[in-house]
């Protein structure tokens, strides 16, 4: 039996699977395909941009150099890590693109300069291989070509059941995306709304693209994007989702779509590949049903308006690692794993009003290019801008944990002691961190009652954001903070609330 079996094997599946082997944990994860599909993973149907936080997990994991190898980022590109890089972008909300250089840094909250770009645009193909490395240098089982007809659980474990085969575990996380077997079979409550467009990504030879313009385009029919660089195009047809997405769109169809749209002549000649979606935006009610729980896709769907959907189910992966892989372990406080539905679940409903409000304001109509007006005013201006950008960054999250100090709950800063040792590098095990500021290092004692569980690194920071010291779960999420004189017992009330009853 295994600790966990986590079905499917995407970027969600893969880095909860890396998560759980970090703490130790056997892990088996059952894909339905037998290979890769290379051709919707790699570019262009396959790229996807990373936000500052993704970002971010990937170098507080140790994988980052790897990332950026493998997406082609040269060392040059990558930021001084003394400085904050400046935005390469601010993303875009209904097509409608900010001014990167409008973005307002310092108005930005708790951001201290690190080594982790700002963005990263990646594919699919970059994350996978990164990941399927790791996995397997942590141990991790990965079985291809298994499609899960059933699951079974009672208060001891969880089965899989596939192909006349029972895959046994203590504990189960569907992540297999967007028409999930495992929510289905579990009768997960599936609650949203219904789609008003489907949308296009194309691999294909095109001729007649005079009319076509570079970037997002709005037209009265919808909206096309054009990359002439990578050859990425993309449009959405406000259809009401009708479209049978079960077929292979064919190239009249694609062309006739895209002539409505575009309100050009363009031609598609040959089409290598073609990916379609919507904008239906549904969640799961609860994210656990017993032994079984739900991550990324398989737990929320919505339009990839911004390319928020990895990033959202990178934010699952990192939050229920930490917490499933305590409870396997026995060491879990009392109602842990309960928090990953309190904490996650305000975070995508967020992320789904955002993209039904860009269906919203891109819906032709009479009123549409008046709405659309008022919208380039306000995000031409600098606040409109960076408020954008702190959207998608994912850095803008915070979590309710019930404390007063605004640094608690939210993704940790990258603290740099004086002799050089980052947040980023002690957080590179998957343990929590004691960061201790203090010139008598007085909370040394107290965190050594949690030492298998938490790191301590003392010392002063170059900047301490006038805290005294900080406890950061190992998601990055910072769980109590202390002034410049802070309350040991303070600490240690907060270190019992997230790590369990002390050693000692």
């Amino acid at each position: 039996m295994h600790d966990v079996v986590i079905v499917g094997a995407g970027p969600v599946g893969l880095l909860l699977a890396c998560e759980l082997g970090l703490a130790g944990c056997s892990v088996l994860v059952l894909e339905r395909d037998r290979e890769p599909d290379t051709s919707a993973k790699a570019h262009p149907l396959g790229m996807r941009g990373l936000s500052a936080g993704s970002v971010e997990v990937f170098h507080r994991r140790g994988m980052l150099p790897r990332l950026s190898a493998a997406t082609g980022v040269a060392a040059e590109d990558v930021p001084d890590a003394d400085e904050a890089p400046a935005p390469r972008g601010a993303g875009h909300f209904a097509g409608i693109t900010p001014d990167p250089a409008d973005v307002d840094l310092a108005a930005l909250p708790f951001r201290l300069p690190g080594p982790a770009l700002e963005f990263l645009v990646t594919s699919l193909e970059a994350v996978e291989s990164v990941l399927v490395e790791r996995a397997a240098e942590l141990g991790v089982e990965i079985a291809r070509g298994v499609a899960v007809s059933d699951v079974t659980q009672d208060d001891e474990g969880v089965v899989a059941h596939a192909g006349g085969h029972e895959y046994a575990a203590r504990w189960l996380v569907g992540c297999d995306g967007g028409r999930s077997a495992v929510r289905g079979l579990l009768g997960f409550d599936f609650a949203g709304t219904e789609p008003q467009f489907t949308g296009y990504v194309l691999d294909a030879t095109t001729t007649d693209t005079e009319g076509l313009r570079p970037g997002f385009t709005l037209t009265p029919e919808g909206l096309y994007l054009l990359n002439p660089v990578n050859g990425y195009l993309a449009f959405q047809d406000f259809d009401g989702g009708a479209y049978d997405r079960s077929r292979k769109p064919t190239a009249e169809h694609l062309q006739a779509i895209l002539r409505r749209v575009s309100g050009t002549g363009v031609a598609v000649d040959e089409v290598r590949a073609v990916s379609t979606f919507t904008d239906r935006a549904m969640q799961a009610t609860t994210y656990r049903k017993g032994r079984v729980l739900l991550a990324g896709d398989a737990a929320h769907v919505h339009a990839p308006l911004g390319g928020q959907g990895l990033n959202l189910g990178v934010g699952d992966a990192v939050n229920l690692g930490w917490k499933l892989a305590a409870t396997v372990r026995g060491h879990a406080p009392d109602g842990l794993l309960d928090t990953y539905t309190a904490e996650r679940h305000p975070i995508a409903a967020r992320v789904l009003d955002w993209a039904r409000a860009q269906a919203a304001a891109m819906k032709p109509g009479p009123y549409t290019g008046a709405l659309q007006g008022v919208l380039r005013d306000l995000l031409g201006t600098r606040d409109g801008a960076t408020y954008v950008h702190d959207r998608l960054s994912g850095l803008s999250i915070r979590y309710d944990l019930g404390e007063d100090d605004p640094l608690v709950g939210r993704n940790a800063p990258e603290f740099r002691l004086r002799d050089g040792t980052r947040l980023g590098d002690l957080l590179q095990d998957g343990r929590g961190v004691v960061l201790d500021f203090t010139p008598d290092h007085r909370l040394r004692g107290p965190a050594s009652r949690w030492g298998g569980r938490t790191r301590y690194a003392a010392g002063p920071a170059r900047d301490d954001l006038g805290r005294g010291a900080v406890l950061v779960r190992p998601d990055g999420i910072v769980a109590w903070a202390g002034d410049r004189d802070p309350d040991r017992a303070g600490f240690e009330r907060a270190a019992t609330r997230w790590f369990g009853t002390p050693d000692s």
